[in-house]
């Protein structure tokens, strides 16, 4: 099978986001968990590489990209994609910048060209500025976020700050006058020696016509959310998307690590037996906090949520008083315990994990590296087919915080749905 897209994601939610995506678009995908083994060639027209380089420093972040572009180049993949956040989630050192001119350098390109524009899940942009829903980047609840807090929605101010070369944007009036417009626009950036080309959308049909324009430019980075991407799917011409399996059966957990908005909510409106973790508890004994977790989780049939979201206050109280990196070391490491032993000791074969420095801890305390998509269970989102480090079948979904329904919690484990 040709690979088609081959996609550097900087985080491991993102990348089951573009799988959902393209998936849904009829596009064969798999994600390979960190910097694949050449040897283990794909079977996917797709194939999304998930680090987790979105906060790592700039130097880890660049040779990781480029390193997982040498694979995909040498399996021959068509089109290089670098997949950043929807809410163009990073500093003013990066990632995003550096990786992006490391990886136009990587590949002889002579301009990267993208957008985080994802209408699906209601981020747009227009005049270069970022939208969330109907508010700019900056009045949205990301101006709040721990680790990456966005307080500027000019996306061109933001980039330039990440890269020592010249950033543009097309206009929406050029993506409304269709594919030959905005590859004029391109055209004209690049002979300005503007060398990151941001794009205008507001609608898929704008990411229809960036799509068209770029699906056959060789010497162009691609790059932004999962929005161009599907849509680059959708230029393919990839067909039907597959008929989803069943998955494994046994008990089903979720464990939440987020702290976005969306995910507040979806920890409210859960139903079902919650144990909260809380980086006091964690700090003072570990290993007896995660055995009581365990235990209530061994004590209830039904689907119980393992929670460690919190309220903003308390997560800058956390921070300050154990530090920013510590506090968010316990939580994930407790998280990635607590799965690994449900899975050993308890029979669960489901898991559901909100939040994408969460989603990695995870994976990686599971031992997965491959994920094949199995159903879409909401837009970004998707339940993949994992085999675990023994190779037990595991059903696993990992969520952007940001993504689901306040419902998400009880509705995703509906196969009907």
């Amino acid at each position: 099978m040709t690979l088609e897209l081959g996609v550097i994601a900087d985080d491991i939610t993102g990348a089951c986001d573009v799988a959902a995506g393209v998936t849904a678009a009829g596009l064969s995908a798999e994600v390979r968990l960190g910097v694949p083994d050449p040897a283990k060639a794909p079977a996917s027209a797709c194939v999304i590489v998930a680090l987790k380089s979105r906060t790592a420093p700039v130097k880890s972040a660049v040779s990781e990209s480029v390193a997982a572009a040498r694979v995909l180049r040498g399996w021959g993949a068509r089109r290089i994609y670098q997949k950043y956040c929807s809410t163009f989630d990073s500093t003013d050192e990066g990632n995003i910048g550096p990786v992006a001119d490391a990886l136009v350098d990587e590949l002889g390109a002579a301009v990267s060209v993208g957008t985080p524009a994802t209408p699906a899940v209601a981020r747009t942009m227009h005049r270069g500025h970022l939208f969330v829903g109907d508010r700019l980047l900056s009045e949205s609840s990301l101006a709040h976020h721990p680790l990456t807090p966005m307080r500027d929605p000019d996306l061109v101010r933001v980039l330039g700050r990440q890269t020592p070369h010249r950033v543009g944007f097309v206009p929406i009036e050029q993506a409304r006058a269709g594919a030959d417009a905005v590859a004029s626009g391109i055209r004209d950036l690049r002979g300005s020696d503007v060398r990151h080309v941001l794009l205008d959308a507001v609608e898929d049909r704008d990411l229809d016509a960036a799509a068209a324009a770029v699906a056959q430019a060789g010497d162009v980075l691609l790059g932004g959310a999962a929005g161009l991407a599907v849509a680059l799917a959708r230029q393919i011409g990839a067909g039907t998307p597959p008929v989803a399996d069943a998955p494994p059966a046994g008990r089903a957990l979720v464990l939440s690590g987020s702290g976005s908005e969306r995910t507040r909510a979806q920890v409210a409106a859960f139903a079902g037996p919650r144990f909260d973790l809380e980086v006091d508890a964690l700090a003072a004994d570990f290993e007896a906090v995660v055995a009581e977790a365990l235990e209530f989780v061994r004590s209830r049939d039904a689907v119980t949520l393992v929670s460690a979201t919190a309220e903003p206050e308390d997560v800058v109280r956390a921070q300050e008083r154990w530090g920013r990196e510590r506090a968010a070391v316990l939580i994930e490491d407790a998280l990635a315990k607590i799965a690994a032993a449900a899975v050993e000791e308890l029979g669960v074969r489901r898991i559901l994990v909100a939040g994408g420095e969460t989603s990695g801890a995870v994976a990686a305390g599971l031992g997965v590296d491959v994920l094949r998509v199995r159903r879409v269970a909401a837009p970004g989102v998707a339940w993949t087919t994992a085999q675990d480090a023994v190779g037990r079948v595991l059903d696993v979904c990992f969520k952007s915080g940001n993504f689901g329904g306040p419902e998400f919690f009880t509705d995703a484990f509906e196969e009907d749905a």
